[in-house]
This record gives structure tokens, sequence and C-alpha cells, in this order.
């Protein structure tokens, strides 16, 4: 029997063979971060990422099923590589001054702090996601990075309650300290004169005068240094309190 003019025939499924073979999950994540990388995150879209993959937008919905679940892939690739980076090095040991388990708190934040940089523009997407996913739905990859964390203060014997805040203090400072290291400073690069690289020009003197003079201080970093001095700062004041 022939087929109507206005029969449509069953749907086509787009291919998803692209210019660097056959798409799978962890392909189209990694073209994902590399193209944030590249130009941000508001270059982002299925239909952009199916071009640098070389396939139509609609094969991509197999491996994220919307914009959102994109989003929440390249948090997990973040910290899939955060894995990698955590077992391509040494664990640490007991010392006579440092725990195991401190030491291996910091050992996760300058891993967290060094994949940060890696992909700043990917970032911002670490506090957004988990504003907007319930923990019960975030990536696996996010999930065992919460137990790896929760299992070292258990270590450490806190109890429950003392381990959650620990748990959420920690997570702030590293979020918190990786932001402000990243966040932009400098108006204009070419200027070699300090007060005008910084814009300080801009700011109204009376006004603002406070932060005018500290401008060029904030615009320093910190460096894995400072993080690891505001993570000592932390545990000692919680470990310190409860006797650990």
């Amino acid at each position: 029997m022939a087929k109507s003019a206005s029969d449509p025939g069953p749907t086509r499924r787009a291919s998803d063979r692209g210019r660097y073979g056959r798409l799978n999950r962890e392909r189209v994540l990694a073209a994902a971060l590399e193209l944030v990388d590249r130009e941000g995150l508001s270059a982002l879209s299925m239909r952009r990422l199916g071009a640098e993959l070389g396939v139509e937008a609609m094969a991509l919905y197999r491996y994220a099923s919307s914009k959102d679940a994109l989003l929440d892939g390249l948090v997990e690739a973040l910290y899939l590589e955060l894995e990698e980076r955590l077992a391509a090095g040494p664990g640490t040991g007991s010392t006579e001054t440092v725990p195991a388990w401190r030491a291996e708190l910091h050992r996760i934040a300058r891993a967290t702090y060094d994949v940060c940089l890696a992909h700043p523009r990917a970032v911002p997407l670490l506090s957004t996601r988990m504003l907007a996913v319930p923990l019960a739905q975030r990536p696996l990859a996010v999930l065992k990075d919460h137990e790896r964390v929760l299992a070292l203060l258990r270590d450490a014997e806190l109890d429950e309650a003392r381990s959650a805040a620990v748990f959420q203090a920690f997570t702030a400072w590293l979020l918190g300290y990786v932001s402000v290291e990243l966040r932009p400073m400098v108006d204009n690069p070419d200027e070699p004169d300090p007060g005008f690289r910084l814009g300080l020009h801009r700011m109204p003197s009376q006004e603002l005068p406070r932060l005018r003079e500290t401008a060029p201080a904030l615009a320093e970093q910190g460096g894995p240094e400072g993080l690891a001095a505001g993570l000592d700062a932390l545990l000692d004041r919680f470990t310190q309190a409860s006797g650990k």
C-alpha cells in the first residue's frame, strides 16, 4: 500500500556518529567542558555542542536529556577529574604532627583547587547547580566526594553532628576560597600603573576610601598556601572545641 504524501513516516533517529566516531557520555561531557573552557558557559548549547562533535543536536539527548542535565554533567566531569587526580597522587599517612585524616583533607582541598584553576569558566556550576539539585539527585562522583570527606571526619572520631558541621565549613571554605581566587580584578591588563590597572580611578574616592586603599592587596592571590592556612584554622577551631 502506497504511503500518503501527508504521511510523515517513522521518525528519523539522529545519528550519534560524529567526526570522532560514535559518541558516548564521556566524550560528550569532555567536549562540553572543552567548549566551556574555551568560550565560557554562555557558549554552551546542544546545537553548538553538536556542531563541535559533528552530530545533530538531537543526538546529544541520549547522553543529557536537557540543558540542565548537561550542566550537571559538567559538574560530574569536574568531580571525575578530581577523582583521577586523587587516585594518581600518593595517599597520606600519619606523621608525628599531622593525623592522616587531616593530611588527606588537605590533599583533597588542594586537588579540588587545582581542578578549579584548570577549568575556571566552569567553576560557577559548583555553586549554582548545587543550589538547584537536591542531594540525592547529584551525580555519583559528587556524592562520592561528599562520602570521602565525611569518612575522614568520622576517622577523626568526630560525632555525626560535628562531622556535619565540619563538612559544611570545609565545603564553604574551599569553594568560597576558589571563587575569590578566580574573581576578575584587573580593569586594564595593558596598564603598567597598579592603580589604573585595577581601575581605581573609576571608584569615587570619598565614598569608597577603604576599598580603594585595600584593592591592590585584594587583587593578590593567596594561592595554595592561603588555602591550606585557612583550612588549618578552620580544622583547629572545630577539633579544639571537641577536644580531638
